[in-house]
């Protein structure tokens, strides 16, 4: 779309969507990852992995999100 046909309500609309898409990302990389890591937990009957999964599915969710939102 050129600048001309782009209307101004499409940026409302963009940042609606960023606004919904960004904790979504964030929700499911917790919940992913920190499910993997709960089954790891149940499977080796320890304790460590549901944390662990949980952070690492925070980080790479907010790596995810500066990818794709930061520009």
């Amino acid at each position: 779309m050129s600048q001309q046909e782009r209307r101004p309500e499409d940026d409302g609309r963009q940042f609606a969507d960023a606004m919904w898409a960004i904790p979504s990302q964030l929700l499911a990389g917790m919940a992913v990852y920190g499910g993997v890591g709960w089954l790891l937990d149940r499977w080796l009957d320890t304790s460590a992995f549901f944390p662990i999964g949980v952070v690492l599915g925070v980080v790479l969710a907010v790596y995810l999100v500066y990818r794709k939102h930061g520009q």
